[in-house]
């Protein structure tokens, strides 16, 4: 893929970096996410990311530009945006700072961080300029509508999500990740930086925090995902029954979108995500008899 910076229709641009663009670059790809290409860009010997929706996703970027700018003048760890547009081929990008690589170890040290961070993000202040301002550029979406895409084809799930959703009341009053895992974090000398903020929204902090233990959990193992679990309890006011209730509500959303075939499967994977739907009492395992079946036809 050929990257013509100074070509691209940039909306908002740092002028510095417009005027590098003149010179000469480097352009690295890096691992393409679901929804768009991204690739280092090194100006001047500082390395930058810039991600190209080129895909199915088409999501508003203008607004991830001014939220990432909120969110890093409030003090919050997220990649420092330098400007947005559209390539020639009329695809929104974005320019932000290069902040490492993704977390793959994990340290209790580190799981203690990643907590904090999130729980950062959930106490973003949104009356603080003004509710109306924040809402220009902070969505908010029906839960189960973005969150549970095409439940209305799996009725198992559906009925079950409908009786847990009586049992809390959902919430929209506090800003969420939406996907908080190990892939949209990056470490480089002890910083922790949140990216990919595609799902940000106003929503329930109690949700956002069960899928991102329940990933951390299925994907590196329980004893992580119980000390993941366990930071929480400490620095968040949620019940353990409300805890129960959201760890089944993420693992529903995993479960769908397994049926959709749009999850990452690893050794041992289902064998934790069939323990979590037997120790949850709001879960019951005949959830994952499809995959069964379909490994025996």
């Amino acid at each position: 893929m050929t990257i013509e910076l100074s070509r691209m229709n940039w909306i908002q641009l740092d002028e510095s970096l417009r005027l590098m663009m003149k010179g000469g670059y480097e352009v690295i790809p890096l691992s393409p996410g679901l929804e768009a290409d991204v690739m280092k860009i090194v100006l001047d010997d500082q390395p930058y990311v810039l991600k190209i929706w080129n895909k199915d996703s088409k999501p508003n970027v203008g607004n991830q530009y001014k939220l990432l700018s909120k969110l890093l003048h409030n003090g919050i760890r997220v990649s420092t945006p330098y400007g947005w547009g559209r390539d020639e081929e009329h695809n929104q990008v974005l320019l932000t700072s290069y902040d490492g690589v993704p977390v793959t170890e994990l340290t209790s040290s580190k799981l203690a961080h990643l907590a904090q961070n999130l729980m950062e993000v959930h106490r973003y202040p949104l009356n603080e300029a003004g509710t109306g301002e924040d809402g220009a550029y902070i969505s908010r979406y029906d839960f189960v509508g973005y969150f549970f895409p095409s439940i209305e084809l799996y009725e198992d799930i559906n009925t079950h999500l409908s009786h847990l959703l009586q049992s809390v009341q959902l919430r929209q009053d506090c800003l969420i990740h939406g996907d908080y895992n190990l892939g949209n974090i990056l470490e480089m000398e002890d910083d922790y930086t949140i990216i990919d903020w595609t799902n940000g929204q106003l929503g329930d902090p109690r949700y956002d925090v069960a899928w991102s233990v329940f990933l951390i959990t299925i994907y590196s193992g329980e004893s992580y995902g119980e000390s993941y679990c366990a930071e929480f309890r400490r620095i968040a006011s949620y019940s353990l029954e409300d805890e129960k209730v959201f760890e089944a509500i993420a693992c529903l959303r995993w479960i769908l979108l397994s049926r959709v075939g749009d999850v990452p499967l690893g050794p041992k994977v289902m064998q934790r995500v069939h323990r979590i739907s037997i120790h949850n009492p709001y879960l019951h395992e005949d959830l994952l008899q499809w995959r069964y079946d379909a490994k025996g036809s």
